[in-house]
């Protein structure tokens, strides 16, 4: 069987780990802890990275921070895991659910500019598959409409949208480090802040609301309550596992990229016959080849392709169920304009394996399968 996902192992994982289990130091911003955020600091060229369990924790203070309540709106595409709208859900907001575009499965700033209203109070975007929304356009009506942007770029390290990487064009960035993304540590995630008046109160919400953090570098003398928050922190166990893969980052990007492209290349005739369409990469965008998916034309083909892959020990997956048609969502949240795209364009969706250490042998043998299936 080719599994969907392998979680990256680059191999030298344990030894980070063992220093950390023997340095008495376990829990969180410990000395792995600091190294990877500084690393995403510098690499990303952010105010401030802090390391969280998650990046539903992650999407969890940005809601905080950008002191989104009950009577307040938040918009979103309904095209993405649940973390993005439950993070402002938990806060009381109504979430207005849009349309996405169909070359990239991104948000629709069309569409965002028709949901606004007095009562808006953020746009969360969501970097599909790494590559990025159209930032300069979000990023325009959030300063014509004075709202904060929050870009949940949990699939987007080392993706970048006209140079600058996911995650710090808007107020507030989210990465993933789950076990399912290019670099991972089992749980985990990353608040990436670009708003340095924003850096001090996002500190205190990670450490339950107390400014613990400014009391370890001794700016004061004693800790206490200060903010809502909650145990935002990442364990220094994940943090030394996690320290290694980004040291490893530019190789890692590398050998999924051939995988990238050796999938792109191999199904480019099925394209040409227009059996199947390929992922589009805009012009502005580099992206890191999070994942390599196809669509196909009905969600009846895409069931018995999925069906004959699997029957040829191929794992592929569909993804995201819209949000807003499942039972949280209707409650939570409601649908602005149309729904051109959302709905018909996911159920065409066939993600492909894609992995760290996957062989050309390997995808050539998915890509025969697919081929066959057409042929067939």
């Amino acid at each position: 069987m080719i599994p969907f996902n392998k979680p990256c192992v680059t191999g030298k994982e344990s030894v980070a780990v063992q220093q950390a289990i023997t340095s008495g130091k376990l829990s969180g911003n410990g000395a792995f802890g600091k190294k990877s955020a500084q690393w995403l600091e510098e690499k990303l060229d952010c105010k401030k990275a802090l390391l969280t369990p998650s990046c539903t924790a992650a999407l969890e203070m940005t809601a905080i921070l950008t002191n989104v309540g009950p009577g307040d709106e938040v918009i979103m595409p309904s095209y993405t895991f649940v973390s993005t709208a439950n993070a402002f859900a938990l806060r009381g907001a109504s979430i207005r659910f849009v349309d996405v575009l169909p070359d990239t499965m991104n948000i629709d700033p069309e569409a965002i500019e028709k949901a606004i209203t007095k009562r808006t109070k953020a746009i969360v975007v969501v970097h599909y598959a790494g590559v990025s929304c159209e930032m300069d356009s979000i990023m325009k009506l959030a300063d014509q409409y004075n709202l904060f942007v929050v870009e949940d770029a949990a699939q987007g390290l080392m993706s970048t949208y006209k140079g600058k990487a996911l995650g710090t064009i808007g107020h507030f960035g989210t990465i993933s480090f789950h076990e399912t993304k290019n670099y991972q540590c089992g749980e985990g995630g990353a608040l990436l802040i670009n708003d340095k008046d924003a850096c001090k109160r996002a500190e205190i919400i990670q450490e339950k609301g107390t400014n613990r953090s400014q009391f370890i570098r001794g700016e004061v003398d004693k800790y206490t309550w200060r903010d809502v928050g909650s145990s935002y922190l990442l364990s220094e166990l994940n943090a030394a596992f996690l320290s290694v893969q980004l040291d490893n980052a530019e190789e890692i990007y590398e050998e999924r990229m051939k995988a990238w492209l050796w999938y792109k290349t191999g199904l480019q005739q099925l394209e040409a016959q227009r059996f199947i369409t390929l992922p589009e990469i805009p012009k502005d965008c580099t992206h890191n080849a999070h994942m390599f998916y196809i669509k196909v034309q009905s969600l009846a083909e895409r069931s018995e392709l999925m069906d004959y892959l699997k029957e040829n020990n191929i794992m592929a997956v569909s993804h995201y169920v819209p949000l807003h048609n499942s039972q949280a969502g209707l409650r939570f949240g409601t649908y602005v304009g149309k729904d051109h795209y959302t709905t018909s364009e996911s159920e065409k969706i066939i993600r492909l394996p894609l992995y760290y250490g996957i062989e050309k042998e390997e995808i050539n043998h998915v890509v025969n399968h697919i081929q066959k299936f057409y042929q067939e």
